[in-house]
């Protein structure tokens, strides 16, 4: 018969590997981020001031700093729960999508087209109040959008989008940058056959302004009954608010060439 060598009971012994796991500390177990590390862990360093060498204005930067940073950047302030899952990992999770929608610490490295679709998301965004989501104000009382917050943003998209007086006069439309220029600025709002922060707009060359049934059009654009043709388009393209003032649309294209792109495109598309 085979003799087993009995070893008294230890109660301190433990295998290596177990004893490595036993002496962890409840912030050293934290390893798992199923959504992905936003990095809530790592030192908070503000040696390079947020958006400090952007050209966007003061006022704006301060609401960004303010009211958006923590998601939607690289120097999130996380609070103490951070250590504590699940909790961290639903921080986690928004943060990560808030940063491929946007990151504020990238600024300077998204186009000029980029920024100016993201800019005008941004207004879009604070006028439905719909940002930041209901679960970070909830905690961040401070980080509530106000009226004169969406004011100062529309101010600045407004500014930031007109063009000299001497831009060059525009040649006839070319449907296929038109899809280019929808593709790369216009679908963060719209798309050609869903209702998103804009109404649909397969169709929308010829017909009356406010007249998708499912979509909450403003008041404003309700009762305009103007039907999109070259030159509404072209008005409305040129500067939303001074052709309907009190719209809910906070983005414009400033340069002639591309809306006569992007009426061709709307005018093929609405034939198909």
């Amino acid at each position: 018969m085979m003799r087993i060598a009995l070893t008294p009971w230890n109660p301190w012994f433990r295998e290596p590997t177990l004893q490595k796991q036993h002496n962890r500390t409840p912030c050293q177990g934290r390893l798992v981020h199923p959504f992905g590390d936003a990095g809530l862990l790592a030192a908070q360093s503000a040696d390079t001031p947020l958006l400090n060498n952007t050209q966007i204005p003061p006022g704006v930067r301060t609401i960004l700093i303010e009211k958006c940073a923590d998601c939607h950047s690289n120097q999130a302030h996380a609070p103490f729960y951070r250590h504590f899952a699940p909790a961290s990992w639903l921080m986690e999770r928004d943060i990560v999508e808030a940063r491929k929608a946007m990151n504020l610490s990238l600024w300077d490295t998204y186009s000029a087209d980029q920024r100016q679709t993201l800019a005008a998301e941004m207004v879009q965004q604070a006028k439905s109040r719909e940002m930041p989501p209901m679960q970070y104000r909830m905690i961040h009382w401070n980080a509530r959008i106000a009226d004169a917050d969406v004011r100062t943003f529309s101010v600045w998209v407004h500014g930031a989008q007109i063009m000299p007086a001497t831009a060059m006069v525009a040649g006839a439309g070319d449907p296929i940058r038109g899809k280019a220029l929808f593709e790369m600025r216009c679908t963060g709002c719209h798309a050609l056959t869903q209702n998103h922060e804009g109404p649909r707009l397969q169709g929308v060359y010829g017909r009356t302004s406010g007249t998708v049934a499912d979509f909450a059009y403003s008041s404003v654009l309700s009762k305009a009954h103007l039907v999109w043709d070259d030159q509404s388009l072209e008005k409305w393209l040129t500067d939303p608010d001074a052709f309907i003032s009190g719209n809910d649309m906070d983005f414009l294209v400033s340069k002639p060439q591309e809306r006569r792109d992007l009426i061709s495109y709307l005018k093929r598309s609405s034939v198909q």
